[in-house]
């Protein structure tokens, strides 16, 4: 068995084709060549898309060119003021929107099946021990991943239901894509079965039907004005006017309205569409 020694003339074992590939790698990395770090790079997770612009209607105005004045309408008899809130409000006081006079609030709980509100806990918690009746709601990306996926994800990260009178139930947001194509790029039918997907396994892991948020412009676009919730899904529409204005086929009625996104306080502006006996019974069930 032949020993080496330092100084002797010959060199490890290392075959011309190791060196080959390394260096096709460093080419490979160097000019985005489908090489050996190519490939690996083609493996990699995607990166995890940042939470900025992805709220209940933050793309409403952007997209529909409605405006927002931040002054509330004149509020009918019959209803309650409410807000809804995610990461980008932080840490929010709600013993002083208690006292302007805020009974209840939706919080963003989650997104995808990978992203969870770092505040959801101060402001789920915080509005509820305020007096708030209070629900979460999920921000969908249907290309992401399947409706019952996204479903089974915000159930267990803050999106249950208990029958206590102080939590609403869940509620979906379908709204414009904040990352790319405007209807997430399925068909009309596709995402008119994600949200059912979603719908019926929010209700198996609930028991309750879940509020859908939506405008009408982006529902006329996307599902073809799709009449297949109306009849189940309470509606929770935005539209910063002077009023709900045109509603998606299928329903008759609203039950939330966002009406602002820069009101005096923080967080979207929602008038429930009732008193608020009607609103504890559709916390109640």
């Amino acid at each position: 068995m032949s020993v080496l020694r330092s100084g002797s003339p010959h060199r490890p074992a290392r075959s011309l084709a190791t060196v080959a590939g390394i260096l096709l790698a460093l080419v490979s990395l160097l000019l985005g060549l489908p090489g050996t770090a190519g490939a690996a790079a083609t493996q990699r997770a995607p990166e995890p898309r940042h939470p900025e612009q992805d709220w209940a209607g933050s793309q409403i105005a952007r997209h529909e060119g409605t405006a927002d004045g931040g002054a509330p309408p004149a509020a009918p008899l019959a209803s309650v003021e409410g807000v809804d809130v995610s990461s980008h409000n932080g840490n929010v006081a709600w013993s002083t929107l208690w006292n302007s006079g805020v009974r209840f609030a939706y919080v963003k709980a989650t997104e995808s099946t990978s992203y969870t509100n770092p505040y959801f806990a101060q402001q789920y918690n915080g509005s509820y021990n305020a007096g708030m009746i209070r629900g979460a709601y999920h921000f969908a990306t249907p290309d992401t991943s399947s409706g019952a996926a996204q479903a089974a994800y915000f159930v267990s990260h803050g999106g249950g239901w208990s029958k206590d009178g102080k939590t609403l139930p869940g509620a979906l947001d379908m709204e414009y894509n904040p990352y790319g194509a405007t209807c997430y790029g399925l068909s009309a039918a596709g995402l008119v079965n994600w949200m059912k997907d979603w719908f019926a396994t929010y209700k198996a892991r609930t028991g309750r039907d879940a509020v859908l948020y939506t405008s009408t412009g982006w529902w006329k676009q996307c599902t073809g004005n799709s009449a297949a919730f109306g009849a189940v899904n309470p509606l929770w529409i935005p539209r910063y006017g002077s009023s709900a204005g045109e509603l998606p086929a299928g329903w008759g009625f609203h039950t939330i309205w966002q009406y602002t996104s820069s009101g005096p306080t923080v967080g979207d502006h929602n008038r429930f569409n009732g008193a608020m006996d009607r609103l504890r019974a559709l916390a109640n069930g």
